[in-house]
């Protein structure tokens, strides 16, 4: 059952490579302005990635675990909720300090509805944190089908995730992919979500 919801929040991280775009050079450097926007987003990049794949990865080892007592299970699980949690409402946050990029046709839209997804999967990982806490752990029945009662709730929340990275990758277009390629804390961020795995989402 572990292993199950340790598959579904996986893909936690995704988002978090999504919001450091991907290099891009152009004819005209990018609006000052514009890198000055990407430099205060991805300012808060490298440290919500770290609590981010920190969570994946507690709940990932104690997939392996099958003798944890399920109030231990139960205080990785919450722990790990929360962090996802503050992880995506911090992201958020950042985007809507941030504003609508300047100089983008459409970029408000693009920005609200990209900080929108990220604060509702804060939202849905709060939820699910909530729901492991109310799990009886006196019970291994009980607190195993409760499990698994999240893990189909947590494929929910990834696919909220996927939506979340399609509207980041809309916001991550043109100008925008450009001063992102120019900002040193988007570099510095790229390099972070890049590290653990090697590996980056799009181009």
């Amino acid at each position: 059952m572990n292993k199950k919801l340790a598959a579904a929040l996986s893909g936690g991280a995704v988002l978090v490579v999504a919001l450091t775009g991907c290099s891009s050079s152009g004819d005209e450097g990018p609006d000052p302005k514009l890198v000055s926007w990407a430099k205060t987003v991805c300012d808060a990049v490298p440290a919500q990635n770290t609590k981010i794949k920190k969570a994946n990865a507690s709940i990932a080892a104690i997939a392996t675990d099958s003798n944890l007592p399920p109030k231990s299970a139960q205080a990785t699980y919450v722990a790990a909720f929360q962090d996802l949690a503050d992880g995506y409402k911090s992201l958020a946050g950042a985007l809507n300090g941030a504003g609508a990029p300047p100089g983008v046709d459409g970029g408000a839209k693009l920005q609200q509805d990209a900080a929108k997804n990220l604060a509702g999967l804060s939202t849905s990982y709060a939820e699910l944190k909530k729901k492991v806490e109310g799990l009886d752990t006196k019970d291994q029945g009980k607190f195993a089908k409760g499990l698994k009662e999240v893990a189909i709730q947590t494929k929910e929340v990834g696919k909220q995730g996927d939506n979340g990275t399609q509207a980041l990758k809309r916001l991550e277009q043109g100008k925008v992919k450009e001063a992102m390629a120019e900002a040193t804390s988007c570099k510095v961020a790229a390099s972070a979500t890049a590290q653990p795995t090697g590996q980056t989402t799009g181009g």
